[in-house]
């Protein structure tokens, strides 16, 4: 090994070497199969935070399940990203000089390709940079021909049973990118605005109807004002008319519950081709809806004299002249919700728009069947199972056309009134194709079962897939859709279980964004740390469904823990010059038992949270084991005797601490593994617990925590020379050596020495004494402080045993340990409190 560790000598030419090997490979029919399909990340540049956090903890899964003995498919893909992807292609022609709206839709496609192709080569370079376990041989693109054939085949099929209608609807519209989006896709921020108070006055002008609306701009759509007919104040107005402002056109004053009493003053106005609670009133009332918003954001003529004008800026102008008409109440100034596109940041536009919508009742309802049997899909964390059939209970038709040229073109054609919907175009003349492309998340939908053969002969090996890990943020745009999809298609669940991870946010808990700079490029970190390094944080940093705050500090300290374990690795090797020692379990130190107890608590542990999920418990443990236990403590101790049973021990020990490590650092483990000469660590068997290397409690904790304070009060009280311990109890005097190399005090029958302090262990009490003549006298009010503080420590304790949340998630048993052990430095602060 080399004498120092160097993230870019350990990582270069691994993963290649793991491809030629065959290791990534699914197919092996005499193991039991274990899938899990890769989130297909956007072909839209490189790997975000997140992506590289989905990937991580997948390639953890499908380590540990290799090393298990599973015949592991990890399936890659790509997804084409309709809007996203097409806003870049333009962006880049139109930096060439290129205008894409000039284009025909094949001339288009073929920069649209060439994109593709691109970004494809990019992205798998970063799952290589990642190494991740992918069977490349199986990989996948939303838009390839299996993919495209199972979308078609489910759009027909939908189409057939009803599921799936053509209608005039308000939809979000998003006018940037000029298409609509699914309620999903609109990401509500609060913003200011304002309520603008306007007069409608009654036909005779005799009096007037105070309105209040956040878009007076619309008032050019207004085809009726509503109030409530109980509502004993207004219903004098039902049945009259009242003037548009501006338009100076006469509207109705109808009756409808809708208008709430207590709200402004109980009138509001009706507008059904700009609201989507409007245009329910309209339909109940057969009212015109009248469009004045077009599809850029602008103004149209039904706006008179500001057509043309972008829509804000109308609302502008607009509150100016109903100013001067003395038409304005008032204007009052409100923080409200308002609805962004999430890809491009606009303000969304209700809009009225013939559409094509996927029936969502009876889909939800087989979903919700599915989740209440005992075949349901297991949800981790179990809190977000509610949250994902909350969504299902309440959810709406999904608007599932998209106005682009990049995706899955509808497979309808148009004739007059005729509309034929097939897989394959009409056979006779004059019929014209349907320009719109499907949502993406229709053909991610399908992803578990069309990557696997459907419609064809589906893989019945690797479906139902064992895992789907992704981000809780897409649990409705993703992993409700595949679930209603996967029972609708093929009448089973897409994967047993789904395990959703939270964001990665940045140090202060904001979300990641352009505008605040505050992104982390992973290749970045790799580039600094190692893709271990990043690899370890990102997998074991938070507990599942929870935020990560990314800390770059953690990430190095991360790369602090491998230096430190890889030096720990050198150290073996140095000693054990070959690994054909057999551990004689007769003639094993106190020492050798302490670490063989100790590795396999870890083992069992660590195994029981990776089947889980639960990395942070796995990691804390691991890390724990390695730094405190091995590297600290059983390398130091063994070198008070290395014979050849502690060689053997060491090389154990060091083989399941790089095995257990394996699945979140495989770089470095294979670099330290391969000196075993046993192959490579990724087929090698995962560590089990071992019943036969379990020995009675010995007492080398207390030995520890005797150096530990000894070490402590050395420190604290300076004492630096004439001191020592009594040898009046069995532990000093069975480990007289230890003590004597690791605390540099006397070991002594007797002392005249004038001072003492009783160290309180768990089983012993020993007394250290010295010479206060010699050393800094003890500060009392020093240790008054401690004591305090060990106080407070213990009663935190206290509250979090009595806390049934964190019981049900921490080891209960570390917190009684921790608390025991503050107890007893407490009566040892008091017995040297009493003394002095």
């Amino acid at each position: 090994m080399e004498n120092k560790y160097n993230h870019f000598k350990v990582e270069k030419g691994k993963y290649k070497e793991w491809l030629e090997a065959g290791h990534f490979k699914s197919g092996k029919d005499d193991k039991k199969p274990f899938c899990i399909v890769l989130p297909p990340p956007n072909i839209t540049g490189k790997l975000h935070i997140g992506h590289a956090m989905d990937g991580t903890i997948q390639d953890a899964v499908i380590r540990f399940k290799k090393m298990q003995g599973f015949d592991t498919l990890y399936l890659p893909g790509m997804d084409h990203a309709g809007i996203s992807t097409q806003a870049k292609i333009d962006k880049k022609l139109m930096s060439e000089g290129l205008d894409p709206r000039k284009m025909d839709r094949d001339e288009w496609m073929v920069h649209a390709w060439s994109w593709k192709d691109e970004y494809a080569k990019s992205i798998r370079e970063q799952w290589a940079t990642l190494g991740l376990s992918l069977d490349y041989s199986k990989e996948r693109f939303t838009l390839d021909e299996g993919s495209s054939d199972a979308v078609l085949e489910s759009f027909v099929k939908l189409y057939e049973k009803g599921l799936i209608y053509r209608g005039e609807r308000i939809i979000n519209w998003d006018p940037v990118a000029m298409t609509a989006l699914s309620n999903e896709e609109v990401i509500h921020k609060d913003i200011q605005g304002c309520f603008y108070h306007i007069k409608y006055f009654l036909e005779d002008n005799s009096d007037y109807l105070e309105i209040a609306t956040t878009r007076p701009e619309t008032l050019f759509g207004d085809t009726a004002i509503a109030v409530n007919p109980n509502d004993d104040k207004n219903k004098k107005f039902i049945g009259k008319k009242v003037i548009l402002p501006i338009a100076n056109k006469l509207i109705d004053v109808i009756a409808d519950d809708y208008a709430d009493m207590e709200k402004g003053s109980g009138a509001v106005k009706i507008t059904p081709a700009h609201d989507p609670n409007d245009f329910l009133v309209g339909e109940r009332h057969n009212l015109k809806r009248v469009v004045c918003i077009a599809e850029d954001g602008k103004m149209n003529e039904n706006a008179f004299h500001y057509d043309g004008l972008d829509r804000f800026e109308c609302r502008k102008k607009l509150v100016e002249e109903l100013k001067e008409k003395d038409l304005l109440i008032q204007e009052e100034k409100i923080v409200h919700s308002v609805g962004h596109s999430e890809r491009s940041n606009a303000i969304v536009e209700p809009y009225l728009s013939k559409q094509w919508f996927v029936k969502m009742d009876g889909l939800a309802k087989a979903v919700l069947e599915l989740q209440s049997s005992d075949d349901k899909v297991k949800v981790y964390p179990k809190r977000l199972e509610k949250v994902l059939n909350n969504w299902l209970e309440g959810v709406h038709d999904w608007c599932i056309s998209r106005q682009l040229w990049w995706g899955h073109q509808i497979p309808v054609w148009y004739k007059g009134d005729e509309i034929y919907v097939s897989k394959t175009p009409p056979e006779t003349e004059g019929w014209t194709r349907d320009p719109d492309v499907l949502d993406t998340w229709f053909s991610s939908a399908l992803w578990p079962f069309s990557t696997l053969g459907w419609p064809n002969e589906i893989d019945e090996r690797y479906f139902p897939g064992d895992l789907l890990v992704t981000g809780v943020d897409i649990i409705f745009f993703w992993v409700a859709r595949m679930l209603f999809q996967s029972v609708e298609f093929t009448g089973e669940k897409p994967f047993d279980a789904v395990l959703l991870h939270g964001l990665v946010r940045d140090k202060e808990g904001r979300k990641m964004s352009k505008s605040l700079g505050n992104g982390i490029d992973p290749l970045d970190m790799v580039e600094k740390y190692g893709t271990d390094s990043l690899r370890y944080y990102l997998a074991t940093g938070a507990a599942p469904g929870y935020d990560l705050n990314f800390d770059e500090e953690k990430v190095k300290s991360t790369w602090n823990f491998i230096n430190k374990f890889w030096n720990a690795s050198r150290y073996v090797f140095i000693n054990i010059e070959e690994d054909n020692f057999e551990i004689d379990l007769n003639n094993l130190s106190e020492y050798d038992k302490w670490i063989l107890n100790k590795m396999n608590d870890t083992i069992k542990v660590v195994t029981k949270h990776m089947d889980k999920y639960e990395f942070n418990i796995c990691g804390n443990a691991i890390y724990s084991f390695v730094w405190d236990d091995f590297c600290d403590w059983y390398i130091e101790l063994s070198k008070l005797d290395m014979n050849n049973n502690t060689k053997a021990v060491l090389s154990l020990v060091l083989k399941n601490i790089l095995k257990m490590l394996h699945p979140f650092m495989p770089y470095v483990t294979e670099e330290i593994y391969s000196n075993f000469n046993e192959g490579s660590i990724m087929v090698s068997e995962y560590p089990k617990y071992d019943k036969k290397l379990i020995f009675k409690s010995t007492n080398i904790d207390e030995l520890i925590a005797l150096i530990t304070k000894v070490r402590k009060i050395r420190q604290e009280e300076k004492i630096n020379k004439s001191f020592g311990i009594i040898n009046d109890n069995s532990l000093v005097e069975e480990n007289k050596k230890v003590i004597v190399k690791m605390t540099k005090s006397d070991i002594l029958d007797e002392s005249d020495y004038d001072a003492f302090i009783d160290i309180a262990l768990k089983d012993n009490v020993v007394k250290f004494v010295y010479d206060s003549n010699v050393n800094n006298p003890i500060d009392m009010e020093t240790l008054k402080k401690e004591k305090e503080r060990l106080e407070k420590s213990i009663e935190r304790r206290n509250k979090l045993l009595s806390n049934e949340n964190y019981v049900a998630n921490a080891p209960e048993a570390v917190v009684k340990a921790k608390k025991e052990s503050l107890e007893l430095e407490i009566k040892q602060l008091e017995a040297i409190i009493s003394k002095l």
